[in-house]
């Protein structure tokens, strides 16, 4: 019998909750599932989270586009990537449903099963907990997925935490282009291009009453020239800016991208906004 990196056994399993994976908050978070650890179906993807700071192991373009709103909602504090279900819970589930549970039939093992994302939230001051399954939905006419599927939203029920699952078809494609565009600037390379970076922002806001017409791009290169800075300064800290949200978009149904808009289709914050995207996390 050939056994592979990726096949599931008791002892990878043990081996794998000594680790800590599933466990800690934040930074200490571990998942259960790493990116190197399933054979390749896509992109894979492992962002420097902007809350976590913590790098996230995300298993396909779809969770790193639900993974946008979740970093860009002002509501969430935490974000916890292939949470591991306790099995003798989810095989207790399966066994009342009568659905197979997930089975490593090399090893004769019962796989632990995950959720894509186990969200922490603070909402009127309080702290609530969702969890959230996603999937194309191309996948939803598979009826192995639907029972699967089944087996995660009754163990949330079981534990009163909401669950509901995301295809692609709730996620706005402009939204994820422009956090594809910003998203790796929230944190500057060196400590001094903070304090730059700030220095730009009132530039911006002085040349927004100026010069409410001109376009963004030309904001970024005339201080690229004012300060002898290396070209695409500018455009480095705006998009550091925009990840920060000391820079906000009128629309981010809209491009932000510097050379097509101009500085009426921005609003200047003195940092945090509050977003119609905290109610996309649902």
């Amino acid at each position: 019998m050939s056994i592979n990196k990726y096949t599931w056994t008791e002892e990878k399993i043990e081996k794998f909750y000594k680790e800590g994976r599933g466990s800690g908050e934040l930074n200490h978070y571990i998942p259960w599932i790493k990116t190197h650890e399933i054979p390749s179906k896509g992109r894979v993807h492992r962002p420097l989270g902007w809350k976590t700071n913590r790098i996230h192991h995300l298993l396909s373009d779809l969770e790193l586009s639900y993974f946008y709103y979740l970093e860009w909602s002002q509501k969430v504090i935490d974000i916890r990537e292939q949470f591991p279900l306790k099995r003798e819970r989810t095989m207790e589930i399966a066994s009342n449903k009568g659905i197979k549970h997930p089975f490593e039939n090399k090893t004769q093992t019962t796989i632990v099963m995950t959720t894509d994302f186990l969200i922490t939230t603070r909402i009127e001051n309080e702290i609530v907990y969702l969890a959230r399954s996603i999937k194309p939905s191309s996948e939803l006419e598979d009826p192995r997925v639907i029972e699967k599927l089944e087996l995660e939203r009754q163990y949330w029920a079981d534990n009163d935490i909401e669950w509901c699952l995301i295809d692609e078809k709730v996620l706005s494609q402009q939204f994820v282009k422009n956090m594809d565009y910003i998203h790796e600037y929230y944190y500057l390379k060196e400590r001094n291009e903070e304090k730059n970076s700030l220095y730009f922002l009132e530039y911006l806001a002085n040349e927004k009453q100026l010069n409410p017409q001109q376009l963004l791009v030309t904001c970024c290169n005339e201080f690229d020239s004012l300060y002898n800075l290396e070209n695409g300064s500018g455009i480095y800290y705006l998009r550091h800016l925009f990840a920060k949200q000391y820079i906000s978009a009128m629309n981010m149904e809209n491009t932000i991208q510097p050379f097509k808009i101009n500085m009426t289709e921005i609003i200047i914050n003195k940092g945090g906004i509050s977003s119609i995207y905290d109610n996309s996390i649902g």
